[in-house]
């Protein structure tokens, strides 16, 4: 069988406060000369126990490209949180799960980390239980930034209602938007400034509405892109969309699958006088981005 460190949690948005956890598995994993892996469920487990629909900050394939990206974490393990799951002795989680199933001869988790039927699970339980059991446990203490406890409910407030460069601060990379390229109204071709449309999936929190410096990869080379989220006021839009205006490249994307780096929140949106003004303001921000991302730009597409 595959021995695994094994990282435990939801791991939704990969923040500052998991990277704790996720460096502290990789180094484990190479003591041992073994696979860093963290394990995570299908869906937050509040929507099953609490009956809460929580909105995410990732998908599940965001959380795996992150935790390889930034932190080296070799696998991400996803179990389905149903009410088998739920229902599961917090002994059997450890011994079933962790240990048979996934081979696991060292576990880190969070200082907060409850697990079991009815939560009965915890992290000093969790070290115990390892210790019986021949298995390492660490468990990592909170990650306070300027008086805050760094966590994911912290972040979706941050992100999506007050400061988004904040939120994107304790993230400690940028944030990951994905889904795919459907048609839009086509507006922003009729002022040279055609937009990607893109379709995010309901499950996701959008984050505030504004202009967005951010950055996206198509076919191998990375991109510079300008992206508004918001209802477009000065057009007359209703919904909520994500466009992003890809600098410097020129393509059919309809159908494909595009992921955006958020880097930095440039301004909130608002109504333009005209097409003309807000398209002066676009072209600015486009400078902004430009100045902000493009050495970054240059490092990416030189490692290709």
């Amino acid at each position: 069988m595959k021995q695994r460190v094994i990282a435990l949690g939801f791991f939704d948005g990969v923040h500052l406060g998991h990277g704790a956890l996720l460096r502290r598995t990789r180094e484990l994993a190479e003591q041992y000369g073994v696979q860093a892996a963290a394990l995570t469920f299908d869906r937050h487990p509040d929507e099953l126990v609490h009956g809460i629909s929580v909105p995410l900050l990732n998908t599940s394939r965001e959380r795996e490209g992150i935790m390889a990206t930034y932190y080296g974490i070799e696998e991400l393990l996803t179990l389905p949180f149903d009410r088998s799951r739920m229902a599961q002795p917090w002994q059997d989680f450890v011994k079933q799960s962790l240990r048979q199933e996934y081979g696991a001869i060292h576990v880190v988790c969070g200082y907060d980390f409850r697990f079991g039927s009815r939560g009965l699970g915890d992290a000093s339980k969790l070290a115990e239980l390892c210790g019986e059991l021949g298995m390492g446990c660490d468990c990592i203490p909170e990650v306070i930034i300027e008086g805050n406890t760094v966590s994911s409910t912290l972040i979706r407030r941050l992100l999506s209602q007050t400061e988004p460069n904040e939120a994107l601060r304790l993230l400690g990379h940028p944030h990951i938007l994905s889904g795919t390229v459907v048609s839009g109204r086509k507006l922003g071709r009729t002022i040279g400034i055609p937009t990607a449309n893109l379709s995010v999936g309901e499950e996701i929190l959008l984050p505030k509405t504004g202009v967005y410096a951010a950055m996206t990869r198509i076919e191998g080379k990375s991109y510079l892109a300008v992206t508004n989220i918001g209802s477009r006021p000065t057009v007359g839009g209703r919904h909520i969309t994500v466009e992003p205006w890809i600098l410097d490249y020129s393509g059919d994307l309809y159908g494909q699958e595009l992921s955006l780096e958020l880097y930095r929140y440039l301004r909130p949106e608002r109504s333009f006088d005209s097409l003309e003004a807000l398209k002066e303001e676009i072209l600015h921000n486009a400078e902004q981005t430009k100045h902000l991302l493009s050495q970054e730009l240059r490092e990416r597409n030189q490692r290709i």
